[in-house]
C-alpha cells in the first residue's frame, strides 16, 4: 500500500486561551466556544467547609469568642472573620460553588470581601 501525500512530520495546534489565577494556582481558561464542565474548585469548598464548622462551633459553646477560635486553629482572627462571612452567602451561590457551576469571577479572594447581606442582591455583585 502506498501513499499519495507525505504525512508531515510536525503539526501545529493552536488553542486561543489565557491563564487565571484560581485558589493561589494558575488554571487555563479555555474561550466560550470550547467550554469544558467546570470542576468543583477545592479552594472554595475548602474555604465552605471551613466556615460552617467554625460557625457550629461558636454556637454549640464550644468556643466564647472568634478570637478563643483562632487561638486554637492557629490563624490570625481577622481571617477566621473573613472565612466566616461564607456562611452568609445565598444557598444558590454555596450549591453552585459545591457544584463547581460558579463563575470564573467566583473566586476565594471574591467571596472573602464583604458582600450584601441580602441574597438578591449577592448574585448582582457576583
Amino acid at each position: 500500500m502506498t501513499r499519495g501525500t507525505a504525512i508531515p512530520e510536525t503539526v501545529t495546534l493552536h488553542v486561543p486561551f489565557h491563564v487565571v489565577k484560581r485558589g493561589g494556582r494558575k488554571e487555563m481558561q479555555l474561550p466560550e466556544c470550547a467550554k469544558q464542565p467546570r470542576k468543583t474548585d477545592s479552594t472554595l469548598v475548602k474555604a465552605l467547609a471551613r466556615a460552617f464548622r467554625w460557625k457550629r462551633m461558636l454556637e454549640s459553646g464550644e468556643f466564647t469568642t472568634i478570637a478563643e477560635l483562632a487561638d486554637r486553629e492557629g490563624i490570625a482572627p481577622s481571617y477566621m472573620t473573613r472565612v466566616l462571612r461564607l456562611t452568609l452567602l445565598a444557598p444558590d451561590i454555596v450549591e453552585a460553588i459545591l457544584d463547581g457551576k460558579q463563575g470564573p469571577e467566583v473566586t476565594l479572594a471574591r467571596v472573602l470581601e464583604p458582600c450584601p447581606l441580602v441574597w438578591e442582591e449577592q448574585n448582582l455583585w457576583i
